[in-house]
């Protein structure tokens, strides 16, 4: 098992965007934050103890359980 989930699968798994492709398209709009900071890399590598926010809700990365959709 991977420890670690990339930005764009964390995006379209968690439905913010409903293709691979629109995924990149939001992060290098610059919609994406990572840990506070704004992040435009599609493959950034997140692990556990990152938050991703987008819209103003925040989301931990669980790897174990990405595919879920509840918030911070």
């Amino acid at each position: 098992m991977k420890d670690y989930i990339e930005l764009n699968a964390f995006v379209k798994v968690k439905g913010f965007a409903p293709t691979g492709g629109q995924a990149k398209l939001l992060i290098r709009s610059g919609a994406i934050k990572v840990n506070g900071e704004v992040e435009t890399r599609n493959g950034k590598k997140l692990i556990s103890t990152d938050i991703v926010e987008y819209k103003n809700t925040k989301y931990n990365v669980d790897i174990c359980l990405a595919s879920s959709k509840s918030p911070l």
